[in-house]
């Protein structure tokens, strides 16, 4: 059996970010994640794991709060192995109609806070030469959807920073992923009625939605540690919907 990883994943306490979470204590990882609030299934882990997981109220959007997060971590553990870059929000509604403080909140969070939170894990994975990242991005940031251009271009910009911080890391044994996921059952899908779901499930070749444990099972291909010569790739996760 190997070691216990130390994992990070960000916006952890609900939706695809608590399937990821779910997965990696599953694996028998130590696993840190941060939100804005708990809820009661980060209570359920911290009760069930106290010595494999640790929650901090943080917005990572505010940087000190993400830096502080980043050092709680490594204070506790030592280091950090795996990062997943998961926490994200989406306000939709057609650009000309979208205000300046929706699509600010959009690239604080998605873009802005994922690239400062990064830059702090990976100072650890240069020390140690060894580190996987996995940014889960969406289809979005490949193919146009109406309404959701600001989410879009932010989804866009992670595979961008992906490929270029692979290239950057690469040879100090640090692989860098993102997972352009589809869509998902899950709060993230709340501004599409059930027809509009249905509608996607029959534009979908699996006929279904995707369920967090879907993303999990690649998020944990991406992070094998036999997997060190897969890096820079945006790995599309959506039941064929975009092939």
């Amino acid at each position: 059996m190997t070691d216990p990883r130390t994992v990070v994943v960000t916006g952890g306490s609900r939706g695809l970010g608590a399937g990821i979470v779910q997965s990696f204590l599953d694996s028998g990882d130590r696993v840190a994640s941060c939100s804005r609030s708990s809820t009661p299934q980060v209570k359920e882990w911290e009760a069930e794991h106290p010595d494999r997981f640790l929650f901090v109220e943080a917005d990572i959007a505010d940087r000190e709060q993400s830096t502080a997060f980043v050092k709680a971590v490594v204070a506790k553990w030592d280091s950090i192995d795996v990062l997943v870059n998961n926490a994200g929000v989406a306000r939709d509604g057609i650009l000309a109609l979208l205000s300046d403080e929706d699509s600010d909140t959009v690239v604080d969070l998605n873009l802005k806070a994922t690239i400062h939170l990064t830059k702090q894990v990976v100072r650890t994975m240069l020390a140690r030469r060894s580190g996987r990242i996995v940014n889960i991005s969406s289809i979005t940031g490949l193919t146009g959807y109406r309404g959701l251009t600001v989410y879009g271009a932010t989804k866009a910009a992670i595979d961008g920073f992906t490929r270029g911080l692979a290239r950057e890391v690469g040879s100090r044994g640090i692989t860098v992923n993102s997972i352009a996921s589809g869509y998902l059952r899950t709060e993230m899908s709340h501004g599409l009625d059930e027809g509009q779901l249905n509608q996607i499930v029959r534009r979908t070749p699996a006929g279904r939605l995707g369920e967090p444990d879907d993303i999990a099972r690649a998020v944990q291909f991406l992070v094998d540690e036999r997997n060190d010569w897969l890096t820079g790739h945006v790995l599309v996760v959506d039941g064929g919907l975009t092939c």
